[in-house]
């Protein structure tokens, strides 16, 4: 069958579906607590049966004990035609219930959203996509071209038993494939006069985690001691943490701020695009830090006892490049620290940067058009990562688009590994919509 319009029993059939499928993988504690503790079995096995309920087959790759990934190909119409990967991932950061104002993993409705961890990272899309196809099995749909489903676990701790290791052991998978879908996309954002951005991710920083290390000479803390192993690294991470880095404008940013001064009227300078941030309100933190590298303290170490001064100690930072600049970012550190200090990889990861056009971006465009004719489609640079950069080594082209038309005081970004996680049901309706389109004409 070809790819018909949904009737409007149909559409609500199919948010009535997604809302459930929502809460239902919301209520599977699929926690990645990091070092390779996590456990993804539950959940994949829940969506392997959601899809074998209406005829789709699945498949579990399971890269060590509990940490599950699910694969399924749908055919498409035209199977000449390179295929596309649609991929979430199964697995949610850990939640303090004592901080939350409901249950983390009850999915509880309140306040027309659905509450709960994974709420929006990314459980509302992966019910998205079962919901979707699901629907279409029901119905005789197919695709325009062959459709990979991945399910991915771990990657909010690197997807090394992931999206990472199905590239490396199982790249069959994918095979036929050139482009890519997934998470932290096509969610809108609204600036002056009630005009709605929606925020397509066509990059990403990359990432290097380093630790720093400081020798120095142990002693007794009532001496003195001019060789303090602590003194030396707190100046160092100092240095580090109230670094003022050089703004540096890649070809996403400067598409994003053009768009954003012409929509708010504001002057567009490209010797500083800063005073624009004022108009993107509580994003201001995530498209701040895509103007520029980063590096941030996040961890310390040092000592075992009040009256011991330690021969070392060590700290970690978090630093995040732009794309064609992890060189700059890393001699920078260098030269901040000084020649004392030891400087070592803990975690690596490419950056990424796509053109914003295209047959696949023009589907993109056309979908939120089609449910929202005031929309403005704009390509920008995300400061964190997706498995987007795991499928780019095999020349998969990928972009982040999860639709979701959002409250405009909403601040969507607290929400990922925020306390109270949530998503709005209008919001889960609009992008399962959406993606159906997206889907139908891609």
């Amino acid at each position: 069958m070809t790819s018909l319009q949904l009737s409007e029993l149909d559409r609500k059939e199919l948010h009535t579906e997604v809302i459930s499928i929502c809460q239902r993988l919301i209520r599977i504690p699929s926690v990645n607590y990091g070092d390779g503790k996590g456990d993804e079995s539950a959940i994949a096995s829940t969506v392997v049966e959601l899809l074998a309920e209406v005829g789709i087959a699945s498949k579990i790759y399971e890269s060590a004990p509990g940490r599950c990934n699910v694969i399924a190909t749908i055919e498409g119409l035209d199977a000449k035609r390179p295929g596309l990967v649609l991929h979430g991932h199964l697995d949610v950061v850990p939640a303090n219930a004592q901080d939350w104002s409901v249950e983390p993993f009850a999915a509880e409705i309140r306040d027309g959203m659905i509450w709960g961890r994974g709420a929006v990272d990314m459980k509302n899309t992966d019910a998205m996509i079962i919901a979707i196809f699901r629907m279409w099995a029901r119905k005789g749909i197919k695709p325009p071209r062959n459709i990979v489903l991945a399910f991915f676990a771990d990657e909010e701790a690197g997807s090394l038993f992931g999206s990472r290791w199905m590239v490396a052991n199982h790249p069959e998978v994918f095979s036929g494939c050139s482009e890519a879908i997934s998470e932290v996309g096509g969610f809108s954002v609204t600036v002056a006069d009630n005009k709605r951005l929606y925020f397509i991710e066509a990059a990403q920083k990359g990432i290097h985690w380093m630790r720093l290390s400081a020798d120095g000479r142990a002693g007794h803390g009532s001496m003195m001691n001019s060789e303090n192993a602590l003194t030396r690294l707190s100046e160092a991470v100092s240095a580090v943490g109230n670094y003022e880095w050089p703004q540096k404008y890649t070809k996403t940013v400067k598409i994003l701020f053009k768009k954003i001064a012409e929509v708010t009227g504001k002057k567009y300078d490209e010797k500083d695009l800063r005073p624009l941030l004022q108009e993107l309100g509580p994003m201001v933190r995530m498209i701040g830090a895509t103007l520029q590298n980063t590096a941030n303290p996040t961890m310390l170490d040092a000592g075992y006892k009040a009256n011991v001064i330690p021969q070392s100690a060590s700290a970690v930072i978090d630093g995040r490049f732009l794309p064609g600049m992890e060189d700059e970012l890393n001699e920078t550190i260098k030269k901040i620290v000084g020649p004392d200090i030891k400087i070592e990889t803990i975690t690596h990861d490419i950056a990424l940067e796509v053109d914003f056009e295209g047959e696949i971006v023009d589907a993109m465009t056309n979908a939120i058009l089609a449910f929202d004719p005031e929309g403005i489609p704009v390509p920008y640079l995300m400061s964190g990562g997706t498995d987007n950069k795991a499928l780019s080594e095999l020349g998969i082209v990928g972009y982040g688009f999860s639709p979701l038309k959002l409250p405009a005081d909403l601040d969507f970004m607290a929400l990922f590994h925020g306390v109270d996680e949530r998503v709005p049901i209008d919001s889960l309706k609009f992008g399962t919509d959406v993606l159906e389109n997206f889907l139908r004409n891609s």
